[in-house]
């Protein structure tokens, strides 16, 4: 009897053998796949998220935490159709980096650069030259951000070997849609016409004008390519360093980039109530003072660099940028966005520029069909022998120049920016990356 009763606990062990191994493995996959949701869960907005709470990560620049944007639950993102173009430009948005085998590894402390380009290939050469001269620009990630395409521009960018670099394309730009919006729609109210009398589409400006798809382009751009960089590139929606933002009218000194990685390692000690640092004054014309003491002023627009913390609180004031009547990006910035943050918006600079505005016509100025802005492309900005190595000093003081000049809280724009369309596609970029959450009321 003995026998047999373990004989048969035998032939059970035997069978539950298999079944236990079979619900072990059940365990271990659900798990694997549990922990696979988490990691992918909401890719663009979790991720990102995740970089702003400043957790982990160590000194490599990236942190892995949660981070919680807040969106207008009364707005639902809508992106226009793309077309063919738009559609393989976004294909080449998600292609890693160039020249990484040249230049593996980013070290601790470096910048990642974004320059925002649109059609002015003789100004982009003297950039791209420039750029090259810049001591440690080696240790950068350069980010080519284009409003639209344009053959010879991507071949100037195609050709850089200095750095790695990276090309994004906005794929909603008013120049990639000749026949629908964001580009010009046949129905769209021209001018100062009257939509209920031309039966044409449009909303007005606060002048009574409408919409200019050449004009509203520059705001469109800054706004996609910020919020793509910040928050939607493999590259970058980790990275909790400074990110240097250049035009393509920018001449860079050689002295820039070490200057800059200078001023944002002061930062937090000379000027901590500092929301960026910049590489030249914001009087465009101006070459600094020469004083033996670093600079905070308001923000300029040449040479700006900040970090994830500031792009959050102008991420969280999307609303304000994106519905003031106002067409410039900075100007939009200066009116509103930063008067909002309920004290004085400070940049730190040194006493003399390591960036120069060396353009002669606008962004978008004269690219009709038949009048493309080309001045003589050259750059006349003078180099001294202090331009060419770091002079900034850790132990000078810092000149706050209290009163800022320029445009101020209160000012009213100078409009161009009064169609509802763009309006709302400008929120769409604000959301594009994150989700609202379904829990939430």
């Amino acid at each position: 009897m003995a026998t047999a009763s373990s004989h048969h606990r035998a032939r059970l062990r035997s069978r539950a053998a298999p079944l236990l191994a079979v619900v072990v493995l059940a365990v271990l996959a659900l798990t694997a796949i549990l922990r696979a949701s988490r990691h992918d869960f909401v890719p663009g907005a979790a991720r990102a998220a995740a970089a702003a709470a400043g957790v982990g990560g160590g000194g490599n620049n990236h942190t892995i935490a949660q981070r919680k944007i807040l969106l207008d639950p009364d707005f639902t993102p809508r992106l226009p159709r793309q077309s063919a173009l738009s559609l393989s430009l976004s294909q080449r948005n998600a292609l890693p980096p160039r020249n990484a085998d040249r230049f593996p590894r980013l070290p601790d402390g470096h910048l990642n650069i974004v320059l925002y380009v649109h059609n002015r290939p003789r100004y982009l050469r003297l950039v791209v030259d420039s750029l090259s001269r810049a001591h440690g620009i080696g240790e950068a990630l350069l980010i080519v951000s284009h409003d639209g395409y344009f053959p010879e521009m991507d071949k100037i960018v195609q050709a850089i070997t200095f750095c790695q670099v990276k090309q994004i394309f906005a794929p909603y730009s008013p120049h990639l849609f000749p026949e629908a919006f964001p580009g010009v729609s046949s129905g769209d109210c021209q001018g100062k016409d009257k939509a209920a009398e031309k039966h044409c589409q449009g909303d007005p400006d606060q002048y009574g004008n409408h919409r200019s798809p050449r004009i509203v382009s520059l705001k469109h751009h800054w706004w996609w390519m910020m919020n793509t960089v910040w928050d939607g590139l493999d590259e970058t929606r980790d990275f909790d360093g400074h990110i240097l933002f250049i035009e393509e009218d920018h001449y860079i000194f050689p002295n820039a980039y070490r200057n800059a990685q200078l001023l944002v390692d002061l930062k937090p000690s000379k000027c901590p109530q500092c929301y960026a640092i910049n590489l030249a004054p914001s009087d465009v014309k101006a070459k600094g003072e020469g004083w033996e003491s670093l600079v905070a002023e308001k923000m300029g627009n040449i040479g700006y660099a900040f970090n994830r913390t500031v792009w959050r609180k102008i991420h969280a004031k999307a609303k304000q940028f994106c519905t003031f009547d106002e067409y410039n990006w900075d100007i939009t910035m200066w009116a509103t966005v930063y008067p909002s943050f309920g004290s004085p918006v400070y940049s730190l600079r040194g006493p003399r520029r390591s960036a120069a505005h060396f353009g002669k016509c606008g962004l978008h100025q004269g690219q009709g069909l038949s009048n493309v802005c080309v001045d003589n492309g050259d750059a006349t900005v003078q180099l001294d022998a202090i331009d060419k190595v770091p002079n900034i000093k850790a132990n000078w003081p810092v000149h706050i120049i209290k009163r800022q000049e320029g445009y101020q809280a209160g000012f009213k724009g100078w409009g161009g920016w009064g169609d509802k369309r763009d309006q709302e596609l400008c929120l769409s970029f604000a959301y594009m990356h994150h989700f609202k959450d379904p829990s939430s009321p």
